[in-house]
């Protein structure tokens, strides 16, 4: 049996060694400072120098796939309506940016295709897929070369095993809260990626996931630097926050301090 030190050294190393290899995951953009899943909101993402923005999918009444992540956009544009009830040269008229500040005035709900063509380079991608034609999602992602430079989720376990019927090479995440858990996600659905709670970020947890070939991402929304701190030095792969600026900020201080 190895001596509780040595087990203790062995593991302030690894979070020593963690502390500048989290993968940042902006939710929605910087949802904080710019009208969410905007390009405003995704360009100061790409400023930060965050490794992925989340958007979400859905669907016109005329089959052009866009960028928002409610069923109507009520919410964050000046129009009414299901987005899928809506034809594209509606969308395409609707302000989604005066809602949050009227310096965003000219911000529109963005079409899938030419975001992804104006992203990719810049950052990589997470696709919350609420609504859209999957095989048509998939050929957007080879023909714009984005297959290496993303990940993918689903509400429902159902979508996503149609996803990985229609495609084996993705990367797909799914969500555990259990070693259990994270075994049955890369088991039946090929899971690279396993996101759960900061509650849930244990020695267990990681180990399931790393014996897998699978990453730990942790969800965090809140604005909390001590929170951030946890996540970095219990040795998560990546973080799907709100505030990208502020973790990478003290991402960067706890580098400096280990000497890193």
């Amino acid at each position: 049996m190895k001596h509780p030190l040595l087990i203790g050294a062995a593991l302030a190393l690894a979070l020593c060694a963690s502390a500048s290899a989290v993968e940042v995951v902006c939710h929605r953009g910087a949802n904080e400072h710019a009208p969410e899943n905007t390009y405003a909101a995704a360009q100061l993402c790409i400023d930060w120098g965050v490794d992925y923005v989340e958007i979400d999918v859905r669907t016109s009444q005329d089959g052009v796939m866009y960028i928002l992540h409610d069923p109507s956009v009520d919410r964050t544009t000046d129009g009414h309506g299901l987005l899928r009830s809506l034809s594209s040269a509606e969308i395409d008229r609707l302000d989604a940016g005066s809602w949050f500040d009227p310096k965003f005035a000219n911000e529109r709900v963005p079409r899938l295709e030419p975001y992804l063509r104006w992203i990719k380079g810049r950052a990589k991608v997470y696709f919350d897929v609420k609504d859209c034609d999957l095989q048509a999602l998939i050929d957007l992602v080879y023909t714009v070369g984005l297959e290496r430079d993303c990940f993918f989720w689903f509400g429902a376990n159902k979508a996503a095993r149609r996803f990985r019927e229609l495609d084996q090479q993705l990367a797909l995440k799914v969500n555990a809260a259990t070693p259990e858990e994270v075994e049955r996600a890369v088991t039946e659905l090929q899971a690279g990626i396993i996101e759960t709670g900061l509650a849930r970020l244990t020695p267990e947890m990681l180990d399931a996931c790393h014996r897998r070939g699978a990453k730990l991402m942790v969800l965090f929304t809140e604005k909390d630097r001590a929170g951030f701190r946890r996540i970095i030095e219990g040795g998560a792969d990546m973080v799907n926050l709100d505030h990208g600026d502020v973790f990478l900020e003290v991402q960067r201080e706890l580098a400096g301090a280990s000497g890193n």
